[in-house]
């Protein structure tokens, strides 16, 4: 089998991606519907910030729970629920819709209820790849996974333009799409069932310790390494990948088009990234200076995507800008997989998605205003040059961290923290 493609040996694997496709569509699905549906209620950018930073708070406020929940409790079991506390608000927001009763506040509420359980639901999923294909496989696994959700990216967001034009371009028509999502989590159930526990190589439980959350602080903070790949994605994702503000706003805004050339936006810019995570897919073990480059690159593209001049120069940026940012979140998350303590790999996996994703509850109402008072451009604009400075920083720092003042890739040097009798009971 082609290296690229090599965790698909795993039966449990291709049973595993199948299902997140089908359920990565319908995410992809709602989130276009969810912006649309903001835009027709409120016609205000500021107003679509709030609700991608409410639906991301969660993973501010409880990441390093949800973290501790990973590692206490079989990863399989919490995936189980967390599909239908996902699957709750998607159903209750498309029924509002389609009755035609639904209000900006019910949207914010059932955003933020939503990310709870995606705040819970991600670190369990990023950590249980490792169970199903074992640490060999673990960095082609996560690129795959990668590549499947920018599968669905392209597929989704075409799909809700196409349905809501169809449907009327209403409130209505994005309640439907919504509901198409809460359908689609019953893919991800099917395939939790359908896998073969005796060929799953499950992490050890911590048990119920005193202090967990704390402990895994503590291993970050004696990490550099994993301090800068946290810099780099709290910038990014912070001011840089508000995608779905940003291209709903240019499109409308700037190019003056409708909901089926904003789905198309979206789709083509998961062109770009799906490269980047098939590109990441093939890197047995990324490094250091791979992630902080790809994230150089994207903000300096996300800069040029801002002074397009037209909706196809838009358009054509964009899978550049795409590739850039799978290529850098990718080989970051593999990282962080691969050189954390299978003790620890749940925690430091919701310490990631918390930076990663916890940012931006403040940076996109920021961004929003930036669009509404300066105009979209600037959301590209100002984003990319925030990002860029900050991960220039984060390197510096890392530089005079290890001793150094001109940055090079080289092994990583890392620490260990002290661990109890216990761990070492379970780690054996």
């Amino acid at each position: 089998m082609s290296p690229t493609f090599r965790a698909l040996s795993s039966r449990n694997y291709r049973i595993y991606i199948t299902g997140s496709i089908f359920s990565n569509t319908g995410t992809w699905m709602q989130r276009v519907a969810q912006d649309w549906l903001v835009l027709q209620l409120t016609h205000s950018g500021t107003a679509l910030g709030i609700t991608t930073g409410l639906q991301l708070l969660p993973a501010l406020l409880f990441s390093p729970i949800a973290g501790v929940v990973a590692d206490r409790v079989p990863k399989r079991t919490v995936l189980r629920f967390t599909q239908v506390a996902m699957a709750l608000p998607a159903a209750l927001l498309g029924v509002l819709a389609v009755t035609g009763v639904v209000q900006i506040w019910q949207v914010y509420l059932l955003a933020f209820l939503f990310g709870i359980g995606t705040a819970f639901d991600a670190p369990a999923r990023q950590s249980f790849v490792v169970e199903i294909v074992g640490k060999d496989d673990l960095a082609n696994a996560v690129g795959l996974n990668s590549a499947s959700f920018n599968v669905a990216r392209m597929i989704g967001p075409a799909v809700a333009g196409v349905l809501i034009a169809a449907l009327g371009s209403g409130a209505r028509a994005a309640g439907w799409v919504i509901l198409v999502n809460a359908l689609s989590y019953v893919a991800v159930l099917i395939s939790l069932q359908r896998l073969d526990g005796r060929l799953l190589k499950p992490s050890p439980v911590t048990g119920t310790r005193k202090r967990a959350v704390r402990e895994g602080v503590a291993y970050v903070r004696s990490r550099p390494d994993l301090i800068l790949i946290l810099c780099c994605v709290f910038f990014i994702g912070t001011f840089g990948m508000n995608f779905q503000m940003t291209s709903a706003l240019m499109a409308t805004e700037v190019f003056h088009k409708g909901a089926g050339e904003y789905g198309i936006l979206a789709s083509i810019m998961a062109v770009g990234s799906l490269a980047g995570a098939l590109l990441a897919a093939r890197r047995n073990k990324p490094r250091l200076s791979f992630v902080v480059l790809a994230g150089a690159a994207f903000s300096l593209v996300e800069i040029a995507s801002g002074l397009m001049p037209t909706y196809l120069t838009f358009a054509a940026v964009l899978p550049l800008l795409g590739l850039c940012a799978l290529t850098m979140v990718t080989s970051a998350n593999a990282m962080i997989q691969m050189t954390s303590s299978p003790m620890m790999r749940g925690r430091v996996s919701a310490l990631y998605l918390m930076i990663f994703l916890g940012g931006t509850p403040f940076g996109s109402p920021l961004i929003g205003w930036v669009g509404e008072t300066f105009g979209a451009r600037w959301m590209l604009i100002g984003g990319g040059a925030v990002s860029f400075v900050g991960i220039v920083a984060g390197t510096a720092w890392y530089a005079h961290r290890q001793g150094e003042f001109a940055w090079r890739p080289r092994r990583l040097r890392t620490r260990t923290v002290q661990i109890d009798q216990d761990d070492l009971i379970l780690a054996d």
